[in-house]
């Protein structure tokens, strides 16, 4: 297994420019001296967005990056599908792992945010969201969508100077669970009981259940907020159908994404109408 280095890296702090990629791995910013995604199924490091694919999307503070593989660097176009293995699987592994990322952009990427010529790091992101899709040469593609770790919906960063026996280097682990009135009310309808397990977790504080987004909220699948495209979940069913682990079929039952076996029904209220063209997106776009 690969000694990885999540977060930043001594020395090299946000805005650091890099005449090109040699001197960017002698760093250890982002090691590889060609690919884009530093990372294997353990998890990502680091990547580097630079307009070697043309289904990238940048928008600074967030990114729609394009999985590796399949793609003529010569061309810039895909000629190939692409598997979630090798740094594509690394970034899903640090979504559920909720790892930082390290950015670099170069040169070649969006002219709004990228460096005039060489590299610069951007500083760390966080994965939350991946999913695959047909691309713009029509074969299929990873697409990871990242945002800064300062954003605003992310807990204060620690507070500065802080001191221990060697050299620390900041990074922040965290999971979103969104909480809207119309998640608390698909709970209530379910006991909060899992859906796909049946299991009802107490705490001191009373039952807890989560609100999975069966078409995740905001860009760019623009789900809606509303109690069709929501299931009541336990955090680790949660976790599973987000990641695409497991899935739910046109006749409502629950499967095991590897191997297609039935898990069991979907555990269903009659007060909670779920709506089967969400459940279709969700098979269409997490499912490997």
């Amino acid at each position: 297994m690969v000694d990885r280095i999540y977060g930043d890296i001594p020395g090299f702090p946000v805005g650091t420019t890099f005449v090109n990629r040699a001197t960017l791995a002698a760093s250890k910013v982002h090691r590889p001296l060609q690919a884009g995604i530093c990372g294997g199924i353990d998890g990502a490091e680091s990547l580097v967005v630079s307009g070697g694919y043309i289904d990238d999307e940048d928008y600074g503070d967030e990114l729609v990056y394009t999985g590796q593989g399949g793609n003529d660097p010569a061309t810039k176009r895909q000629i190939a599908d692409q598997e979630l293995t090798r740094g594509n699987a690394g970034l899903a592994r640090s979504q559920l792992d909720g790892r930082p990322v390290r950015v670099v952009r170069g040169a070649g990427g969006d002219r709004k945010y990228s460096p005039a010529s060489g590299l610069r790091y951007d500083g760390l992101f966080r994965v939350v969201d991946h999913w695959h899709e047909t691309g713009k040469d029509g074969y299929r593609i990873w697409r990871f969508r990242l945002v800064t770790l300062d954003s605003t919906d992310l807990p204060p960063s620690p507070p500065a100077g802080a001191t221990g026996p060697a050299e620390r280097v900041a990074t922040v682990v965290q999971r979103l669970i969104r909480s809207t009135k119309v998640a608390v009310q698909v709970k209530l309808m379910h006991d909060f009981t899992c859906q796909v397990c049946g299991l009802r977790l107490m705490t001191p504080a009373g039952p807890y259940a989560e609100a999975a987004h069966i078409r995740a909220l905001g860009k760019p699948h623009d789900g809606p907020d509303e109690q069709g495209n929501v299931l009541c979940l336990c955090p680790n069913d949660h976790v599973r159908f987000d990641a695409g682990s497991i899935y739910i079929d046109a006749a409502w039952i629950v499967r095991d994404s590897s191997t297609h076996a039935e898990v069991g029904p979907l555990r269903k209220s009659a007060a909670h109408a779920i709506d089967p063209t969400q459940l279709a997106y969700h098979r269409e776009h997490h499912v490997p």
